[in-house]
Protein backbone atom coordinates (compact mmCIF):
# COMPACT_ATOMS: atom_id res chain seq x y z
CA UNK A 1 0.00 0.00 0.00
CA UNK A 2 2.73 2.29 0.75
CA UNK A 3 4.50 1.75 -2.51
CA UNK A 4 1.50 2.81 -4.48
CA UNK A 5 0.78 5.83 -2.45
CA UNK A 6 4.67 6.55 -3.00
CA UNK A 7 4.20 6.37 -6.70
CA UNK A 8 1.12 8.23 -7.33
CA UNK A 9 3.27 11.20 -4.80
CA UNK A 10 6.03 10.67 -7.23
CA UNK A 11 4.02 10.62 -10.24
CA UNK A 12 2.35 14.13 -9.32
CA UNK A 13 5.45 15.85 -8.67
CA UNK A 14 6.74 14.72 -12.02
CA UNK A 15 3.66 16.21 -13.58
CA UNK A 16 4.35 19.30 -11.78
CA UNK A 17 7.59 20.55 -12.67
CA UNK A 18 6.84 18.99 -16.29
CA UNK A 19 8.56 21.51 -18.92
CA UNK A 20 6.87 22.19 -22.06
CA UNK A 21 9.03 22.81 -25.21
CA UNK A 22 7.40 24.16 -28.46
CA UNK A 23 9.78 24.42 -31.72
CA UNK A 24 9.66 24.38 -35.16
CA UNK A 25 12.24 21.97 -37.06
CA UNK A 26 14.38 21.88 -40.34
CA UNK A 27 11.04 21.26 -42.60
CA UNK A 28 9.05 24.04 -40.91
CA UNK A 29 6.45 21.62 -38.86
CA UNK A 30 5.73 23.12 -35.20
CA UNK A 31 6.03 20.30 -32.43
CA UNK A 32 4.92 20.94 -28.95
CA UNK A 33 6.84 18.12 -26.67
CA UNK A 34 7.80 17.69 -23.18
CA UNK A 35 11.18 16.20 -24.14
CA UNK A 36 14.02 19.25 -24.73
CA UNK A 37 14.28 19.90 -28.73
CA UNK A 38 17.36 18.63 -30.81
CA UNK A 39 20.28 21.19 -31.38
CA UNK A 40 18.73 21.98 -34.88
CA UNK A 41 15.42 23.09 -33.90
CA UNK A 42 14.09 26.94 -34.61
CA UNK A 43 12.30 28.95 -32.50
CA UNK A 44 12.30 27.02 -29.18
CA UNK A 45 9.74 28.55 -26.39
CA UNK A 46 9.60 26.43 -23.11
CA UNK A 47 7.26 26.87 -20.21
CA UNK A 48 5.77 24.85 -17.49
CA UNK A 49 2.99 22.08 -18.20
CA UNK A 50 -0.29 23.34 -16.85
CA UNK A 51 -0.20 27.20 -17.60
CA UNK A 52 -2.03 28.65 -20.48
CA UNK A 53 -0.17 32.47 -21.92
CA UNK A 54 -3.61 34.23 -20.63
CA UNK A 55 -3.40 33.16 -17.55
CA UNK A 56 0.26 33.65 -16.78
CA UNK A 57 -0.42 36.85 -18.43
CA UNK A 58 -2.59 37.89 -16.13
CA UNK A 59 -1.73 35.80 -13.29
CA UNK A 60 -5.22 35.81 -12.15
CA UNK A 61 -7.54 32.10 -12.15
CA UNK A 62 -9.45 30.87 -14.71
CA UNK A 63 -12.97 31.35 -13.30
CA UNK A 64 -11.67 34.83 -12.27
CA UNK A 65 -10.90 35.70 -16.22
CA UNK A 66 -14.37 34.24 -17.18
CA UNK A 67 -15.93 36.44 -15.00
CA UNK A 68 -13.92 39.38 -15.56
CA UNK A 69 -14.39 39.04 -19.58
CA UNK A 70 -18.10 38.25 -19.13
CA UNK A 71 -19.35 40.88 -16.42
CA UNK A 72 -16.97 43.31 -15.60
CA UNK A 73 -17.39 44.87 -12.10
CA UNK A 74 -16.93 48.85 -11.95
CA UNK A 75 -17.22 50.45 -8.81
CA UNK A 76 -18.49 54.18 -7.93
CA UNK A 77 -16.87 55.67 -4.80
CA UNK A 78 -16.76 59.04 -3.24
CA UNK A 79 -13.47 59.95 -1.00
CA UNK A 80 -14.06 59.54 2.79
CA UNK A 81 -17.16 57.21 2.01
CA UNK A 82 -17.06 54.56 4.77
CA UNK A 83 -19.42 52.32 2.80
CA UNK A 84 -17.31 52.78 -0.06
CA UNK A 85 -14.28 51.31 1.66
CA UNK A 86 -16.16 48.59 3.09
CA UNK A 87 -17.23 47.67 -0.48
CA UNK A 88 -13.91 47.58 -1.90
CA UNK A 89 -12.87 45.49 0.71
CA UNK A 90 -14.93 42.92 0.12
CA UNK A 91 -14.16 43.09 -3.65
CA UNK A 92 -10.74 42.68 -2.95
CA UNK A 93 -11.12 39.77 -0.32
CA UNK A 94 -13.06 38.07 -3.03
CA UNK A 95 -10.17 38.46 -5.54
CA UNK A 96 -12.32 40.46 -7.38
CA UNK A 97 -10.71 42.58 -10.35
CA UNK A 98 -12.59 45.93 -10.85
CA UNK A 99 -12.45 49.95 -11.85
CA UNK A 100 -13.33 52.19 -9.46
CA UNK A 101 -14.30 55.71 -10.04
CA UNK A 102 -13.90 57.85 -7.41
CA UNK A 103 -16.39 60.39 -7.89
CA UNK A 104 -14.83 64.24 -7.94
CA UNK A 105 -15.43 65.13 -11.38
CA UNK A 106 -18.40 66.35 -13.07
CA UNK A 107 -17.53 64.25 -15.89
CA UNK A 108 -17.41 61.55 -13.34
CA UNK A 109 -20.50 62.53 -11.81
CA UNK A 110 -22.27 61.76 -15.31
CA UNK A 111 -20.88 58.52 -15.80
CA UNK A 112 -22.51 57.54 -12.19
CA UNK A 113 -25.88 58.99 -13.48
CA UNK A 114 -25.57 57.03 -16.56
CA UNK A 115 -24.73 53.86 -15.28
CA UNK A 116 -26.40 53.46 -12.22
CA UNK A 117 -29.32 56.15 -12.71
CA UNK A 118 -28.79 58.05 -9.35
CA UNK A 119 -25.86 59.56 -7.71
CA UNK A 120 -25.86 57.70 -4.64
CA UNK A 121 -22.21 55.79 -3.65
CA UNK A 122 -21.27 53.58 -3.21
CA UNK A 123 -22.96 51.70 -6.80
CA UNK A 124 -21.51 48.61 -8.68
CA UNK A 125 -21.92 47.40 -12.02
CA UNK A 126 -21.51 43.64 -12.30
CA UNK A 127 -22.05 43.09 -15.76
CA UNK A 128 -25.22 45.40 -16.67
CA UNK A 129 -26.76 44.68 -13.20
CA UNK A 130 -26.05 47.36 -10.63
CA UNK A 131 -26.73 47.55 -6.77
CA UNK A 132 -27.07 50.84 -5.08
CA UNK A 133 -25.82 51.15 -1.57
CA UNK A 134 -23.82 48.74 0.24
CA UNK A 135 -25.38 45.34 1.15
CA UNK A 136 -23.22 42.14 1.78
CA UNK A 137 -25.28 40.07 1.00
CA UNK A 138 -26.68 41.80 -2.38
CA UNK A 139 -22.70 42.69 -3.30
CA UNK A 140 -22.73 38.70 -2.65
CA UNK A 141 -25.07 37.65 -4.62
CA UNK A 142 -24.30 39.69 -7.77
CA UNK A 143 -20.31 38.29 -7.71
CA UNK A 144 -21.71 35.07 -7.31
CA UNK A 145 -24.10 35.12 -9.87
CA UNK A 146 -21.60 36.28 -12.33
CA UNK A 147 -19.22 33.66 -11.61
CA UNK A 148 -16.41 34.96 -9.18
CA UNK A 149 -15.08 32.95 -6.90
CA UNK A 150 -15.97 33.42 -3.00
CA UNK A 151 -13.55 34.86 -1.11
CA UNK A 152 -10.51 32.88 0.20
CA UNK A 153 -10.50 30.75 -3.38
CA UNK A 154 -9.32 33.44 -5.48
CA UNK A 155 -6.02 35.23 -4.11
CA UNK A 156 -7.21 38.68 -2.22
CA UNK A 157 -6.13 41.80 -3.83
CA UNK A 158 -5.17 45.33 -2.82
CA UNK A 159 -6.62 47.84 -4.36
CA UNK A 160 -6.47 51.06 -2.73
CA UNK A 161 -8.82 54.39 -2.91
CA UNK A 162 -7.80 56.07 -6.10
CA UNK A 163 -5.88 59.40 -5.51
CA UNK A 164 -8.41 62.51 -5.57
CA UNK A 165 -8.38 64.50 -8.65
CA UNK A 166 -7.88 68.15 -9.20
CA UNK A 167 -8.59 70.56 -6.03
CA UNK A 168 -11.38 72.20 -7.99
CA UNK A 169 -13.36 68.81 -8.71
CA UNK A 170 -14.82 67.65 -5.73
CA UNK A 171 -16.88 70.98 -5.59
CA UNK A 172 -18.03 70.41 -8.95
CA UNK A 173 -19.26 66.89 -7.92
CA UNK A 174 -20.84 68.52 -4.56
CA UNK A 175 -23.10 70.74 -7.01
CA UNK A 176 -24.22 67.77 -9.46
CA UNK A 177 -24.96 65.58 -6.07
CA UNK A 178 -27.37 68.52 -4.87
CA UNK A 179 -29.15 67.92 -7.75
CA UNK A 180 -30.75 64.92 -6.73
CA UNK A 181 -31.91 63.04 -3.71
CA UNK A 182 -29.48 60.24 -2.72
CA UNK A 183 -31.19 56.79 -3.48
CA UNK A 184 -29.20 54.60 -0.85
CA UNK A 185 -27.39 54.74 2.48
CA UNK A 186 -24.94 56.65 1.65
CA UNK A 187 -24.39 60.47 -1.06
CA UNK A 188 -21.39 61.88 -1.93
CA UNK A 189 -20.45 65.22 -0.28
Amino acid sequence: MRTVIFAVLLGAACTASAQLYRWTDDQGRVHVTDTPPPASAKNVQQRAAGTTPAAAATGLPYAVQIAAKSFPVTLYTAPGCAPCGIARALLNQRGVPFREVSVTSEEQTKELKQAVGSLSVPAIRVGASVQKGFEQGAYDALLDSAGYPRAGIAPARNQSEPKPAAPGAAAASEAAAAEEPAAGPYRPR
